[in-house]
């Protein structure tokens, strides 16, 4: 499942800290983590944070950054979507990440038939428009 917020600092300390109160605490302790080649994610607290938490962690290698397929393809998404509804001074953008991250989560994804809310929780999230048509989001079309 998707997930970003705003980052005032990318010291090592908030890289677990969020690791553990955005990722962990919502959604359980993942099997594996595939991460980027940014610092914070070498750094002592993020892997015991990982090895007390029995989370695997692969990593994506400097001269292939295509490995981060999926996550490459969510970001230039994100990116496309924030380009339309920014100000021209780009002072409000993290005031539409979670509106993006509604409407990412609730779309049908070509790669899996599903959305990423029915494919995390086995269940359609409700939406503002179902509360103007009617339908509940798991009613059959």
């Amino acid at each position: 499942m998707a997930r970003s917020f705003r980052r005032s600092k990318l010291e090592a300390s908030t890289v677990a800290g969020k690791l553990v109160h955005e990722v962990f605490y919502r959604f359980g302790v993942p099997l594996e983590i595939h991460r980027g080649q940014g610092r914070n994610f070498e750094s002592q607290i993020f892997q015991e944070t990982c090895r007390v938490m029995g989370t695997h962690k692969t990593r994506t290698t400097s001269y292939y950054p295509q490995s981060d397929g999926m996550v490459e393809r969510f970001n230039q998404t994100m990116e496309r979507y924030l380009a339309k509804v920014v100000e021209k001074r780009q002072r409000d953008w993290d005031r539409h990440i979670q509106p993006f991250l509604l409407s990412y989560r609730s779309a049908v994804h070509e790669s899996t038939s599903v959305t990423p809310a029915f494919a995390n929780f086995g269940t359609e999230l409700r939406l503002p428009t179902d509360l103007i048509t009617g339908i509940p989001p798991d009613a059959p079309t």
